[in-house]
């Protein structure tokens, strides 16, 4: 009988790990009177100079010709706290970053070579492709290097910076493969967003209408009045939109009560499974915030028809995405597979494997608020389609629509 009770007992494990990490807002990063990124280094109190490896995307490193120079700069006006191991790192920047299944092999030789331990730091310099790669090996090297990421994007800088998560794709899936490591500090500096092309400038706003149209109308009404001046690359505008941005992502991870997605919602997702599967059937030759602009209006459109959204709502949400500059049309939203089913409704199926294998779907439920739902009508994405293409209605009520059928979660 011992024996047996022996065999058979569970020992329970469990415990909490507190997590912090500042997200600091700034200008001039690294001229060395700036004291943010020597303090966000020392703020655990250690004792000790303390070892550095910086990594530049590539684009950003043409973007400021002068960068690599103001990095050494800064260290050696610190050199009793600061030792850069390396000259400042070119790495490759956007999707190449994602994609490149080989780059985070090489970045872990790199650290091995510097011989670099977990109280070395990492800093990540660059778009949130660049985050991304640079964070999962600086997450797998020792189990885990000080990430400090310095993101140039409005993307980067209002949503992917400020998260605690990091992937890269696998295989055209996109962030197939990646980890949830919390960043040891997020430095935005709003100095690197003078330099971006339009694209990447207004790119973040389509993540800002996101978490507005689900958790804050009050924001989404600031945005709707400052599309314009979002737009114009009005600095002072995009600077607060960044701040309220990061604010709410940053809120929503800490109070949602789901930090590592281990449960079946994702409202941070809203309108995602269309922009991702949208990004994969382009070759990621459109923006991710352009992507996220188009899901985001069509899981609108959806939510009209299911009335969760009034008219007016529908019509405000496209009118500031329209003004602060993106299109919200693609013709792969139109590509069909071999039996006639549009191509983007794969979407929900990668998404429902992200998941888990249970498809949960956010859906605002008035501006500002949201709820998740567990099957999605095909037939009704079709006719969200149709009302998004520009001059095909006529033809599209002529073509022969698939029999209507519902894309249900599986328990």
């Amino acid at each position: 009988m011992s024996a047996r009770l022996q065999k058979d007992a569970v020992l329970r494990q469990s415990f909490a790990v507190p997590v912090e990490f500042p997200v600091i807002f700034t200008r001039g990063l690294f001229d060395p009177a700036n004291p943010v990124l020597l303090k966000a280094v020392r703020r655990m109190g250690e004792r000790r100079r303390h070892r550095v490896a910086v990594f530049v995307d590539a684009g950003v490193w043409r973007a400021h010709p002068a960068l690599a120079r103001r990095i050494r700069a800064y260290f050696a006006a610190h050199t009793g706290a600061l030792e850069l191991v390396a000259p400042p790192q070119r790495v490759p920047g956007g999707e190449k970053a994602k994609r490149d299944a080989a780059l985070v092999g090489r970045l872990l030789a790199r650290f091995q070579a510097w011989r670099l331990c977990r109280h070395s730091f990492v800093v990540a310099v660059g778009g949130g492709a660049v985050l991304d790669a640079v964070g999962l090996a600086a997450a797998l090297f020792h189990r885990g290097l000080r990430l400090i990421r310095v993101p140039t994007t409005v993307l980067a800088q209002n949503d992917v910076g400020v998260g605690v998560k990091n992937a890269v794709n696998w295989r055209g899936v996109k962030n197939l493969v990646g980890t949830f490591s919390p960043p040891f500090a997020v430095l935005n500096d709003s100095d690197f967003l003078a330099a971006l092309p339009d694209r990447d400038w207004i790119g973040g706003i389509a993540e800002a209408f996101k978490v507005a149209l689900i958790r804050d109308a009050r924001f989404f009404r600031w945005l709707s009045a400052r599309a314009s001046q979002l737009r114009a690359r009005d600095r002072a505008a995009m600077e607060e939109l960044i701040r309220r941005c990061a604010a709410l992502h940053l809120d929503h991870i800490r109070g949602g009560g789901d930090p590592f997605e281990t449960g079946r919602a994702r409202p941070l997702d809203f309108g995602h499974w269309v922009a991702h599967k949208l990004e994969a059937m382009t070759g990621f030759r459109i923006g991710h915030g352009q992507a996220v602009a188009i899901g985001l209006m069509l899981d609108s459109g959806y939510a009209r028809r299911k009335g969760w959204l009034k008219a007016a709502e529908l019509r405000a949400i496209r009118s500031g995405l329209l003004r602060s500059g993106f299109t919200l049309w693609h013709p792969a939203l139109a590509a069909r597979d071999g039996r006639g089913r549009l191509k983007i409704l794969r979407g929900l199926e990668d998404f429902r494997e992200h998941l888990g294998g249970e498809l949960w779907v956010t859906y605002p439920l008035g501006i500002g608020r949201r709820h998740e739902v567990g099957e999605v009508e095909s037939a009704c994405v079709e006719e969200c389609v149709r009302a998004l293409s520009p001059g095909r209605r006529a033809s599209a009520r002529k073509a022969a629509t698939p029999r209507p059928q519902q894309i249900r979660s599986r328990m």
